[in-house]
C-alpha cells in the first residue's frame, strides 16, 4: 500500500512532515528570507536523502550500533525541529485567532512575519540540526541497506486468521487436551473426604504462546451451560484487584456492577461468596502471574461447593502449585502441537482447504516447523509473514534461513521472540507504527477497531489515499495485522465483521520493548518494563494505573512539553496542567471518572489537538472556547453527563467523527461542520427545527445514527425527510434508526446513495416501499411485524444485496418459500430472527445461489414440516447456525437430526451449530 502523504513514523520520527512544512517555508511568501530560505533548501535535501536511508535501515534486525545511535538521533531532531516549525507558526499569528492549520497560517499576510525573534528562533533551530547531522555526513558511503522480502498486501481479513480463534472443530490439535481436561474436571476422584467438599481445579501452565487461553475456552464454552452461574476472567500481570473481584461478581451474578461503588477488596470477596453459597460454579481465572494474586482470588470462592468447578491458566508454575493445593486438583503441563498437528495448522494459515502445499515447499515447510518445536504461536507468526510472501523456493528459504539457529537451542519464549522480531521486520514501516502503538492499552485490553484506527488517524501513521477515506486506509492495516497473525480477533458484530481486537501477551511485551527502545512511547506504571535507558524526552505518554504517591516519582526529570499523544488508563495524577502539553495531538482520557470539568480549561490552548476521547468521564459541560481546536478531527462525547453543546462547538471545521449521548442538544449551524463523516448518536426529537435543516447540508456525511423516540410535527417531519434525502444524494453509506415514530414506514425517502441500512425498532408492518429503489444497498438489518412472501419478493429485488438481518414472523397460515424466482442473486449471508415466533420458511432448488452463512436465531421449532429448512438447495453454504428458544422436544430433535443429515450430504460439508 503506497502511503503517499506525510506520515509520523516509528522509522523516521516526523521526517515526512517537517520536509513537507519545509518546503511550504520555501514558497513564495518567504522569498524576501534569502539566507533563511538557502538554509532550508540545503536542510531539505539532507533531510530526504536521510529519510530515505532510515526508511532502508528500519528492515535491518540488527544494525550498525553507530548506525542506531545515528537513527535515534535524527529521528528525535525531526520532532524537535516540527514542533519548532508548529511554534513559529502559531507565534507568528494573532493570540486570539482561531488556528486553522499548518498551511493557512502560512499563507497569512507577510506582515506579520516582522516578529524577529520568531524567525531568528526558527533558523536557529535549522542551523542546529542541519550540523549534526552534517557530523555524521561522510556515513552517506554506507546508505545501502540490505533488501527486504517483497511483500503481497491483502485489503481484507482472509478468513484462515480467523477460523483458529472460532469453533472447537476448527482450532488444530485442541480435541485430546481439550477432552482430558473435561475427564480431569468431571470424573470422580477417590481422595480424603474433606477434598471431596471442596470445588475442584485444573490449572493448566506452560509458557506463553502456547495456547493455554484459548484450550482453558474451549472447555469453558463446552460446560458453562451445565452450571447454575459462569465466568471468565482475565487478571493480567498488573492487575488491580478490586476491579477483577467486581468482574467476577457481575459474571457470575449476569448483572452489571462496574458502575457500583468499588468497596474493599474484603466487602468484594463477602459479596461473591455470599452469591455462590448455595450455588455450582464454573470459573475461568485466565492468566495469573504470582502467588499473592491467587492467595487473594481463591477467598472469593466458597471451599464447601464440591460439585463445582474452577480452571486457572498460568506460566508460573509456583502458581499452579498454589492453586491446585488451595482446592481439590490437578496441574494439566500443556504440550507443544506434534507434527502433524503443526503441518495442519500451519496449512491452514497458507492454502486454501482445497489447495495442498506444492512439492517444492515441502521439505522447507517440514524445516521451518521443526524450528518451531510446535508452539502455536510461533506457528501463527511465521506463516502470517510467509502468507505475505510469494510461494517460492527462494523466498521461503530466505525466511528460513532468517529465523536462524535461536530455536534449535532454545525453544521456549526467546526463539518464539526471535519469530515475531522477524515478523516485526518484515512489516512495511507504516505497519510497524501501527503496530507499536497497541503498547499504549493494557494488558488483556479489549481494543475497539474504530477507536484505534482514529487515534492512528491523529497521531499522523496514515492519511487518505486517492479515493479511499483515511479511515478505509486505517481498516486495511488493522486487517493486514490479523492476516499476519500479530493482532487477535475479539468481539465481531451481527454480520461476522471483527469489531475489537486484543494483543496477545507475548506479542504486548515485545512491542512494548521495542517502543521503549525506540522512544516511541514512555509507559509508567508497568516497573516490569521499564529500561534504565530510556529517554528524559516524552514523545507518547501512556499512564498505567500509578499510585497516587508514586507519580511524582515516576515524572521527576521527564520532559513533557515534546509530549504529542497522552493517555490516562487509571486515573488522574499529579502531572502538570494540560497547558504544559503544549504540542499535543491526541488526549485520551476515556474511563477518567475523576475527571471534571476545571480539568479541560486549557484543553482549548491545545492548538495542535487532533483527537480528543472524554467517553465515560465526569465531564458535564464543554469549553466555551472549544471552537478554537482548529485541527481537532475526533471528538467522542459518548458516555458523559454533557447534554448540550456550546456554540463555539460548530467552528471545529476539521471535525470528522462525532460520538455523543442521543439526548445531548446541538447549537445552530450544524451546517458549517462541513468535514463531519461521521455522527452517532442523536434524537431527533428533542432537536430544533435548525437542526433538523441543517443536517442536509453536511454533504461529507458518509455515517448517521438518528433516534426518533416522539412523532415530530409536520414541519419537523418535512425538515428531517428533506435532509436525510439531501444526504443520501452525497455521500452517505451508512444510515442506523431507530423509529419509534413511524416516520420512516410512512414518508419515501431517496437515499440512492446508501449501501448499509439498519432500522431496528419498532417494527415496521410491512418492508417500506422505498427500500426497494436501494439500487446500491448491501446490508440491511429490518424488523417487521408480519413477513409476507411480497416482503421477500421486495428484498430479493435488491440487486446489490450481500447481507440481511431479517426480524419477524409469519402468519400462522403463511409459507414463506425461497426459490429462484424470489432473488437475492449476491446474498451471502441470511439471517433470521424469529422474534420467538414460529417459523415456517423453506429454501427451494436455485434458491440464494451465494449464499455462505445462514442463520436462524430465537426461533420456535413446533411444526415438523421446518424440518431441514432446505439447507441443500444453497450450493455455496459454508455454516450454518440454529438457535431454537423452545419446541416439542421430538420435532426439535427431528429438526436437529434433519439438518446434520443435509449438511453431512452437503457438497460443501457446511458447519453446523444447533443450540436450544
Amino acid at each position: 500500500m503506497a502511503m503517499e502523504a506525510a506520515l509520523v513514523s516509528v522509522a523516521t520520527g516526523v521526517l515526512k512532515p517537517v520536509i513537507g512544512k519545509l518546503t511550504v517555508l520555501l514558497g513564495n511568501e518567504y522569498k524576501r528570507f534569502k539566507t533563511v530560505r538557502k538554509e532550508i533548501k540545503s536542510l531539505t535535501n539532507e533531510l530526504a536523502a536521510m529519510e530515505a536511508f532510515l526508511l532502508k535501515m528500519s528492515e535491518e534486525e540488527d544494525p550498525d550500533v553507530q548506525d542506531k545511535v545515528w537513527m535515534n538521533e535524527v529521528r528525535e531532531l525531526s520532532y524537535d525541529l516540527e514542533d519548532a516549525i508548529d511554534d513559529f507558526m502559531q507565534s507568528i499569528g494573532d493570540k486570539d485567532e482561531k488556528p486553522d492549520g499548518f498551511i493557512e497560517k502560512v499563507k497569512n499576510p507577510l506582515g506579520k512575519l516582522g516578529k524577529m525573534k520568531a524567525r531568528r528562533r526558527i533558523g536557529k533551530e535549522i542551523q542546529d540540526l542541519k550540523k549534526q547531522i552534517k557530523e555524521v555526513g561522510e556515513r552517506n558511503a554506507r546508505y545501502k541497506g540490505r533488501e527486504a522480502f517483497s511483500n503481497s498486501k491483502n485489503a481484507t481479513v482472509d478468513p484462515r486468521a480467523l477460523a483458529i480463534f472460532e469453533h472447537a472443530s476448527k482450532l488444530v490439535g485442541i480435541d485430546e487436551p481439550k477432552a482430558e481436561i473435561i475427564k480431569l474436571l468431571t470424573e470422580e476422584d477417590v481422595r480424603a473426604s474433606e477434598q471431596q467438599q471442596q470445588p475442584k481445579i485444573v490449572s493448566i501452565t506452560g509458557p506463553g504462546g502456547m495456547g493455554k487461553t484459548t484450550l482453558a475456552n474451549q472447555v469453558y464454552q463446552e460446560l458453562k451451560g451445565k452450571y447454575e452461574c459462569w465466568a471468565f476472567i482475565s487478571v493480567s500481570r498488573n492487575p488491580d484487584m478490586t476491579n477483577v473481584l467486581r468482574t467476577i461478581l457481575s459474571e457470575v451474578a449476569k448483572k452489571d456492577y462496574a458502575t457500583t461503588e468499588a468497596g474493599n477488596i474484603q466487602q468484594q470477596i463477602i459479596k461473591i461468596i455470599d452469591f455462590l453459597a448455595d450455588k455450582r460454579y464454573f470459573v475461568v481465572v485466565d492468566d495469573i502471574w504470582d502467588v499473592d494474586t491467587w492467595d487473594i482470588i481463591k477467598r472469593a470462592f466458597p471451599a464447601t461447593s464440591s460439585t463445582s468447578r474452577i480452571i486457572t491458566t498460568t506460566r508460573m508454575n509456583s502458581v499452579a502449585h498454589l492453586c491446585c493445593s488451595s482446592f481439590n486438583g490437578h496441574i494439566y503441563n500443556i504440550r507443544a502441537l506434534d507434527m502433524v498437528h503443526s503441518r495442519q495448522l500451519f496449512h491452514t494459515r497458507l492454502f486454501k482447504s482445497d489447495e495442498d502445499c506444492p512439492s517444492y515447499l515441502q521439505e522447507i515447510s517440514k524445516q521451518i516447523l521443526q524450528k518451531c518445536d510446535g508452539l502455536p504461536l510461533a506457528i501463527i507468526a511465521i506463516s502470517g509473514l510467509l502468507a505475505n510472501t510469494e510461494k517460492t523456493e527462494v523466498l521461503w528459504n530466505q525466511v528460513k534461513d532468517s529465523i536462524g539457529r535461536t530455536l534449535e537451542r532454545n525453544p521456549c519464549v526467546e526463539g518464539m521472540m526471535k519469530i515475531l522480531s522477524l515478523s516485526y521486520f518484515d512489516l512495511p514501516p507504516y505497519l510497524k507504527t501501527c503496530l507499536l502503538y497497541l503498547s499504549m492499552y493494557l494488558e488483556d485490553s479489549i481494543i475497539e477497531k474504530e477507536d484505534l484506527i482514529r487515534r492512528w488517524i491523529g497521531e499522523g501513521f496514515i492519511h487518505r489515499e486517492g479515493r479511499y477515506t483515511a479511515y478505509e486506509v486505517g481498516e486495511r492495516c488493522f486487517n493486514e495485522l490479523l492476516n499476519r497473525g500479530l493482532i487477535q480477533p475479539g468481539g465481531t458484530d451481527i454480520y461476522g465483521e471483527v469489531k475489537s481486537c486484543r494483543v496477545h501477551d507475548t506479542i504486548l511485551d515485545f512491542i512494548i520493548s521495542k517502543s521503549i527502545e525506540e522512544n516511541f512511547v514512555t509507559i509508567l506504571g508497568v516497573p516490569t518494563m521499564t529500561i534504565v535507558n530510556q529517554s528524559k524526552v516524552v514523545r507518547r505518554l501512556c499512564l498505567q494505573g500509578v499510585e497516587e504517591g508514586n507519580s511524582a516519582v515516576l515524572i521527576a526529570d521527564l520532559v513533557f512539553s515534546h509530549v504529542r499523544s497522552l493517555t490516562m488508563v487509571r486515573g488522574l495524577l499529579s502531572i502538570p496542567s494540560l497547558e504544559e502539553f503544549r504540542h499535543l495531538r491526541v488526549l485520551n482520557l476515556k474511563d477518567c471518572s475523576e475527571l471534571e470539568d476545571q480539568h479541560l480549561e486549557n484543553i482549548v490552548r491545545l492548538f495542535q489537538l487532533r483527537y480528543l476521547n472524554l467517553k465515560r468521564t465526569g465531564i458535564s459541560k464543554l469549553p466555551e472556547q472549544i471552537g478554537r481546536l482548529g485541527c481537532l478531527e475526533v471528538l467522542d462525547l459518548r458516555e458523559t453527563s454533557i447534554r448540550e453543546l456550546p456554540a463555539s462547538i460548530v467552528n471545529l471545521r476539521k471535525l470528522v467523527h462525532l460520538l455523543v449521548e442521543r439526548d445531548v442538544k446541538f447549537p445552530d449551524g450544524i451546517g458549517k461542520m462541513q468535514a463531519l463523516e461521521t455522527l452517532k448518536y442523536v434524537d431527533a426529537s428533542i432537536q430544533p427545527l435548525y437542526f433538523l435543516c441543517g443536517l442536509g447540508q453536511v454533504m461529507n456525511l458518509r455515517s448517521l445514527k438518528l433516534i426518533l423516540e416522539i412523532p415530530l410535527g409536520e414541519e419537523h417531519n418535512k425538515a428531517l425527510v428533506s435532509s436525510l434525502c439531501n444526504l443520501g444524494t452525497q455521500n452517505l453509506r451508512s444510515l442506523a434508526f431507530g423509529d419509534q415514530s413511524g416516520l420512516l414506514h410512512e414518508e419515501s425517502l431517496c437515499l440512492p446513495t446508501l449501501n448499509d441500512l439498519s432500522i431496528c425498532f419498532p417494527a415496521f408492518p410491512q418492508v417500506p416501499t422505498w427500500v426497494g429503489s436501494l439500487k446500491n444497498l448491501q446490508r440491511l438489518r429490518l424488523f417487521v411485524k408480519v413477513l409476507k412472501q411480497d416482503d421477500l419478493c421486495t428484498l430479493g429485488a435488491l440487486p446489490s444485496l450481500l447481507v440481511l438481518y431479517l426480524v419477524g414472523k409469519t402468519e400462522s397460515n403463511e409459507k414463506l418459500r425461497i426459490s429462484g424466482d424470489v432473488g437475492f442473486r449476491f446474498l451471502k449471508i441470511f439471517i433470521y430472527a424469529g422474534c420467538y415466533k414460529p417459523v415456517d420458511l423453506m429454501f427451494g432448488t436455485g434458491s440464494m445461489p451465494k449464499l455462505e452463512k445462514l442463520e436462524f436465531n430465537y426461533i420456535c421449532l413446533v411444526e415438523a414440516n421446518s424440518l431441514g429448512f432446505g439447507i441443500e438447495n444453497l450450493p455455496c453454504l459454508t455454516s450454518v447456525k440454529c438457535i431454537t428458544v423452545w419446541g416439542d422436544d421430538g420435532i426439535v430433535e427431528a429438526v436437529k437430526t434433519a439438518m446434520e443429515r443435509a449438511a453431512s450430504a452437503h457438497l460443501n460439508h457446511p458447519s453446523l451449530l444447533f443450540q436450544r
